[in-house]
C-alpha cells in the first residue's frame, strides 16, 4: 500500500471513531428542553415517546468498545501500513515461492515478529510429526491397507491434490484419473512417490512446424487407429510413415513408455481428449502439463502416507 493510500486509511479510520464517539458524548446531554422522564409528545398508535437517557450498561458498553479499538488498532496492524506494536501478523504477505515463504520465517524469528500461520504451523508439527515419522517408516503397500494411515493420506489429497485430481481423484481433461490403473509414470509405490516428491512436467512438442496441416491431419488418424477407432485408411498409411518421429517416447507399437511419461496411444485412455480435434490440436501444439513437487511443501513423511493413499485407489481395480 503507498503511503498516500496508508495515510487515507488511518485518517479515515480515526475520524470515524471519533465522529463516533462524539455522538455518544453528546447523546448523554438533554437538549430536548423536556425534563428527564417526561412526555416529548409524540405518539404513534398508543405508544408515547418519553425522554429518557441511555442506559448505563449500554452507554458503558459503547465506551468499552471504544477503549477496545484503541488497544486493538495500536496492538495489532489494521490501519495503514501500521503494523502494530505487538508484531503480530496473521501470515507472511506477499511472498511468492516456498524459498520465499521460509526465509520470511527466518527473518520475522530474528526480528521478534509473531506469525500466527507459522506459530500454527510449528504447533501442528509438534503434534503430529511423531504420528507421521511412524507412519514413514511402514512399506507402502502395507499402509495402504491401513485405515489409519488411509483417512489421515485423503486427507492430505483432499487438501493438496483435489484442485486438480477432484475429490474421487478421477481427474478430468488434463488431469489424470487416479483410479483406473492407467499411470503415465508408472503406478508402483516407488513411481508414485516419486511423482509426488519431485513433481513432473510434461514434454510433448509442438509438430505443427514439422508436419504441417495435412500432415497434422494423416498422423491423426494413425494415431486414432492405433486403438482401433474407424479412421480414412490412406491419412493413416501416409501417417504410420511419419510415426518414427513419436516412436522415441510412445515406442514403434505406440505402448508409450514410463521413463518419458509418454502414454499409450493403444488403450483409448486420453488425458486431453480423444476425439479428433483434441488429438489434433495435442498433436500441433505440444501439451505441458506440469505436476507440482511436493517434498518442500509436505515433506518426504507426509509424502510418504499420501503415495500410500493414492497408490490404494487404484488397486482392486
Amino acid at each position: 500500500m503507498t503511503t498516500f493510500w496508508s495515510i487515507w486509511v488511518i485518517v479515515l479510520t480515526l475520524a470515524c471513531l471519533a465522529l463516533c464517539f462524539g455522538l455518544l458524548v453528546w447523546n448523554l446531554k438533554n437538549y430536548t428542553g423536556v425534563e428527564e422522564g417526561e412526555s416529548c409528545g409524540h405518539e404513534f398508535d398508543g405508544i408515547e415517546e418519553i425522554n429518557n437517557p441511555l442506559p448505563r450498561w449500554w452507554t458503558i458498553m459503547f465506551f468499552a468498545t471504544f477503549a477496545w479499538a484503541a488497544v486493538y488498532l495500536i496492538l495489532y496492524p489494521g490501519m495503514g501500513n501500521f503494523e502494530g506494536i505487538s508484531k503480530w501478523t496473521s501470515s507472511n504477505q506477499g511472498v511468492k515461492s516456498i524459498a520465499e515463504s521460509k526465509q520470511a520465517v527466518v527473518d520475522n524469528e530474528a526480528a521478534g515478529k509473531r506469525v500466527q500461520l507459522d506459530q500454527e504451523i510449528r504447533n501442528a508439527d509438534e503434534r503430529f510429526g511423531p504420528v507421521f515419522q511412524q507412519f514413514a517408516k511402514q512399506d507402502v503397500k502395507d499402509l495402504a491397507r491401513n485405515e489409519e494411515a488411509l483417512e489421515i493420506g485423503q486427507r492430505l489429497f483432499s487438501q493438496n491434490c483435489a484442485q486438480c485430481h477432484g475429490s474421487d481423484a478421477r481427474g478430468g481433461q488434463g488431469f489424470p484419473n487416479l483410479t483406473d490403473n492407467d499411470w503415465l509414470y508408472g503406478g508402483t509405490p516407488d513411481a508414485i512417490k516419486a511423482s509426488l516428491l519431485h513433481g513432473r512436467v510434461a514434454a510433448m512438442p509442438a509438430w505443427q512446424d514439422a508436419l504441417g496441416d495435412q500432415g497434422i491431419k494423416e498422423m491423426t488418424a494413425y494415431v486414432l487407429s492405433l486403438s482401433g477407432r474407424t479412421v480414412n485408411q490412406k491419412d493413416a498409411a501416409a501417417g504410420q510413415a511419419k510415426f518414427a518421429m513419436c516412436a522415441a517416447c510412445h515406442g514403434m507399437d505406440g505402448k508409450g513408455n514410463y521413463a518419458f511419461g509418454a502414454p499409450n496411444l493403444t488403450d483409448n485412455i486420453w488425458l486431453y481428449g480423444g476425439s479428433q480435434r483434441a488429438v489434433e490440436e495435442t498433436l500441433r501444439n505440444g501439451r505441458a502439463g506440469v505436476m507440482p513437487a511436493w517434498k518442500d511443501i509436505l515433506g518426504e513423511d507426509k509424502v510418504h502416507i499420501l503415495t500410500a493413499y493414492v497408490y490404494s485407489l487404484s488397486q482392486d481395480k
